[in-house]
């Protein structure tokens, strides 16, 4: 990987932390920063077989973001168990997302004329904010279904160079057809050499949109189409969203829930949409009680690593309803 992925990298003045999540990435990650000459604090890096992820690691990044602070470091990646995805620390202690990570990353290849078709593929759960900053560069986003395999199949279809998730997942299938978090970092980090800027820099441009996630309990999962008061729902928060947000419907696969996603510029009018008494369908066969009706508040500073794993929680559905409202700049 130094000699390929890593090539020409030369890391000298930069100082790296670490968290390999008592994973796989333990001993190689430290040793192929270190390689490339970079100063390395390595956290996280005593596995015994049970302590993997445990408080550490890309779901748990908050120990990762003081210690970045601490050392007055450069960067803080932050890997998973197997070492598949990557999360990031700017070096002002500012958490990087996937999305942060294709924007960043998005915007190199762009520069260099690699970026085959202006597009970038992510997924239906892709901020929105991320979105409106790539069209404002000419840089269409394409939504594939959550799940870095259906990105990898929307990549391999339209012969993209760049896709992933919010959690992290980065494809660039000329470079890999798996995601990789150390090849993640090693191309995030060749965007802050080539540039010469830090990393709070180059993630400058994308705002990330504030979401409220709600999960409401049914008894039988019928396609949203055929409920004219959920419809009815959809339609006025079309009207009032206007230009700036987005609505996602999708019921689970595992539990008896349909789950609602809003997006929006103003987290207090989104949080009025979703707090707002859900419609009852004609038929009867939704619960909208509040006592079943679970409410989570995602702002771009706050429980981030929350709506990963409830992401991860709801990924396989029966059905969805996507619609998207987004600004036309």
């Amino acid at each position: 990987m130094r000699d390929e992925i890593g090539i020409g990298l030369n890391l000298n003045s930069l100082k790296v932390v670490l968290d390999c999540a008592n994973g796989a990435s333990w001993e190689l990650a430290p040793a192929l920063f270190e390689s490339l000459g970079a100063q390395v604090v390595a956290i996280n890096v005593a596995p015994d077989g049970r302590n993997i992820n445990l408080n550490c690691g890309s779901l748990h990044i908050e120990s990762l973001q003081e210690r970045v602070i601490a050392e007055q470091a450069d960067l803080g990646v932050a890997f998973d168990g197997d070492a598949d995805r990557a999360l990031f620390v700017d070096e002002t202690g500012d958490f990087i997302d996937g999305d942060a990570t294709l924007w960043v990353l998005a915007n190199q290849l762009r520069e260099r004329k690699r970026l085959r078709g202006n597009i970038v593929v992510a997924t239906v759960m892709s901020n929105i904010g991320l979105e409106i900053a790539l069209r404002s560069h000419g840089i269409e986003l394409v939504r594939a279904d959550v799940g870095d395999k259906y990105v990898l199949e929307e990549l391999l279809k339209r012969e993209g160079s760049l896709g992933g998730e919010q959690s992290g997942h980065i494809i660039m299938p000329d470079l890999s057809l798996a995601g990789d978090g150390m090849i993640t970092a090693l191309s995030l980090i060749r965007a802050m050499v080539d540039s010469g800027q830090p990393l709070s820099t180059l993630t400058s441009g994308f705002q990330r949109y504030p979401q409220v996630l709600v999960n409401i309990r049914v008894r039988e999962k019928l396609p949203f189409d055929d409920l004219p008061a959920v419809q009815k729902a959809v339609a006025e928060v079309q009207e009032r969203l206007s230009q700036n947000g987005r609505l996602l419907l999708r019921y689970s696969g595992t539990e008896a829930l349909a789950r609602v996603m809003i997006e929006g510029a103003n987290q207090t009018e989104i949080e009025t949409h979703a707090q707002a008494d859900s419609p009852r369908d004609t038929a009867g066969r939704s619960e909208q009680s509040p006592q079943r009706r679970r409410i989570f508040t995602l702002t771009p500073e706050k429980n981030l690593h929350q709506h990963y794993a409830l992401r991860s929680h709801a990924i396989s559905t029966a059905s969805h309803h996507f619609i998207c409202f987004s600004q036309q700049t």
